[in-house]
């Protein structure tokens, strides 16, 4: 846990997110800014910068997709969604635990951005 990062105090219930799931390895709340019907951020509960540094863990790697599937699963995404991380300020990453978007509910645009 880092003291100073949001997502950490989420993890820790310090702050009480919209929690959707949650398993062992990782936590699952829903986006306060949606950019999508369904928008839920899922999270290693092991505190990482991003997608680089979570890919040393691969278990918690794990977790944290089946995780998402299993949000998706519960929320209906059954004809698609869209998993998207953003590494570093030039990605747009602006909380620096790395964080996994669940995007879907609607046709998803391809490129993104």
């Amino acid at each position: 846990m880092s003291a100073d990062c949001l997502f950490c105090k989420f993890v820790a219930r310090e702050i009480e997110p919209q929690v959707v799931a949650e398993s062992e390895t990782a936590f699952a709340f829903r986006d306060i800014n949606p950019q999508a019907p369904t928008h839920v951020l899922v999270i290693p509960k092991r505190h990482v910068a991003n997608a680089a540094e979570l890919a040393q863990h691969p278990a918690d790697a794990a977790g944290v997709l089946a995780l998402a599937a299993q949000v998706a699963e519960a929320e209906g995404l059954d004809t698609g969604y869209r998993l998207v991380t953003n590494t570093g300020a030039d990605a747009g990453q602006t909380v620096f635990h790395c964080h996994i978007h669940l995007l879907g509910g609607r046709g998803l645009a391809w490129p993104p951005g």
